[in-house]
């Protein structure tokens, strides 16, 4: 198991094994994700949310913000 200890900052050095796996460098953002109260996932967010462009294929058909707002409204009344 790799440790780490926190400053009175509230400050930790992430150990260079664990740096390398999740292969990030100074200036990357890390984010923390609670899993369960108590326990939290590191995730490295290394990417640009661009970077995601085309990942699930083209949509099928063009929605409208009138037509997304309607499907809201609808299941949102459903929901209470």
């Amino acid at each position: 198991m790799t440790t780490a200890t926190l400053t009175s900052k509230g400050q930790i050095t992430i150990p260079a094994a664990v740096r390398e796996a999740l292969c990030v460098d100074a200036d990357d953002r890390l984010e923390f994700v609670e899993v369960v109260p108590g326990r939290y996932e590191l995730i490295a967010a290394t990417h640009s949310v661009g970077e995601l462009k085309g990942m699930f294929g083209k949509p099928g058909k063009a929605v409208s913000i009138e037509g997304m707002s309607s499907v809201i409204a609808r299941h949102g009344a459903s929901a209470k």
